[in-house]
């Protein structure tokens, strides 16, 4: 869980700097040969950031839509944040769900 906001949150960010380097190229006409390496890094994190969506996306055994949604934030500017927030509020839900039925099901066996 942790490595997955963590990687939501790089991602978010590279995404950000990455609209303000198109801006700075395409709309200011400006000269971003020093930030030149923000779209290779941010494509490189959003490789990680894949992984580790799909890691937890296989653990907690969410549905397809679940899946489609983590992928697209993070490739539409700050969707990463909000979507983030969303799934670690349902992940915690679901573990402590889980923990609750092994919990009595331990009392019931007693």
């Amino acid at each position: 869980m942790t490595r997955y906001r963590v990687m939501a949150w790089i991602t978010g960010v590279m995404l950000l700097a990455l609209c303000v380097e198109m801006i700075l190229k395409y709309v200011a006409q400006a000269d971003v040969s020093a930030i030149a390496w923000i779209p290779f890094a941010h494509g490189w994190v959003y490789v990680v950031y894949l992984v580790t969506v799909i890691d937890l996306w296989s653990k907690m055994r969410w549905r397809m839509g679940r899946l489609v949604t983590m992928v697209l934030s993070g490739v539409v500017p700050v969707m990463s944040f909000i979507v983030e927030a969303k799934v670690h509020r349902d992940a915690l839900a679901k573990i402590d769900s889980a923990d609750a039925g092994l919990q009595s099901r331990r009392a019931g066996d007693n």
